[in-house]
């Protein structure tokens, strides 16, 4: 098959043939439509991340993955050849990644694609979506709440903005006034970040926020506490010392149940992914360099094989 390789840490991407993955019991094997490109993607290709994950060279980059299962694993139940999924698919360690034609992958990190959602939209999702869905599970988000996402515009923060407003919580989210209308269009009420942050918080929410999500990092959490009812009640992936006054340091974890959970928000209407870029598989390195710059609005995805 076709993928994208790592050689080792720091070397640039190449498109290589491999060897077909192999399928374990509780594994499907997937024909991949569409990879998302993620910033921790080029984290791991960067060692970023050694000191907690184990990496395997050569290495397939990415977690993110939509396609067709085209063959089942012993005592696979859930899915058989031809359905339509998409997932979240770390393993235990990173080796084989969605960057590739073909992906396998335990039925757990995976559930069927929302109908509603194209392929690179569903490709887009599943990291970005569960980081947000755990994140407000985590510390509980109710109607009526006053809910606060920082970097609102995000991958991350649009995904809990909407997931937030369909839970019934008024949603305000921190944004680049360019991104202020983009904002509103999800359902938050936009608050320029910067210096004073805090203070505008608190000009359209008077008696503080119920809960603060932070996907941003830097002064977030403070800010976060500044405002906030309640400290357990805030949650950051970025930032550990979030859970220093009671609150969450969150690591998403791949889970099938929210994947659906996801999935049926998106075919109810009540969740939208917003792709900036596709890129075909063999243009994965500008794919990361676009990431690396950080400023795109929405989901980059790779394209694979045949649409």
């Amino acid at each position: 098959m076709k993928a994208i390789a790592l050689q080792k840490y720091g070397q640039d991407l190449e498109l290589v043939d491999r060897p077909e993955p192999k399928v374990a019991p509780g594994e499907v094997l997937i024909r991949v439509k569409a990879a998302g490109v993620n910033p921790v993607d080029w984290k791991v290709g960067e060692g970023y991340l050694d000191p907690i994950m184990e990496v395997r060279f050569p290495m397939i980059p990415g977690w993110d993955v939509a396609g067709v299962v085209e063959q089942v694993g012993l005592d696979v139940e859930a899915f058989a050849p031809g359905d339509e999924v998409y997932g979240y698919i770390r393993k235990d360690w990173v080796q084989q990644g969605s960057y590739a034609e073909l992906a396998a992958a335990h039925v757990r990190m995976l559930a069927r694609k929302p109908s509603s959602l194209s392929w690179e939209e569903a490709a887009g999702l599943p990291l970005a979506g569960l980081t947000a869905y755990q994140s407000i599970k985590r510390v509980g988000v109710n109607a009526g709440d006053t809910v606060l996402v920082h970097a609102a515009a995000g991958g991350v923060g649009m995904c809990a903005v909407q997931i937030a407003a369909a839970l019934g919580a008024r949603v305000i989210g921190t944004a680049s006034e360019r991104n202020h209308d983009f904002v509103r269009s999800l359902g938050a009420e936009p608050v320029t970040y910067g210096d004073g942050l805090a203070d505008r918080i608190r000009e359209v929410a008077p008696d503080g926020v119920d809960v603060a999500l932070d996907f941003v990092g830097g002064d977030a959490v403070e800010v976060s506490r500044q405002v906030l009812k309640s400290p357990e009640r805030l949650a950051s992936v970025v930032d550990a010392a979030a859970a220093e006054t009671g609150g969450h340091y969150v690591w998403v974890q791949p889970d099938s149940v929210g994947l659906t959970a996801l999935a049926e928000l998106a075919d109810q209407g009540r969740l939208s992914v917003t792709v900036a870029r596709t890129l075909p598989l063999a243009e994965a390195a500008e794919a990361w360099r676009l990431s690396r710059e950080g400023h795109t609005r929405g989901k980059l995805v790779l394209t694979v094989g045949e649409r």
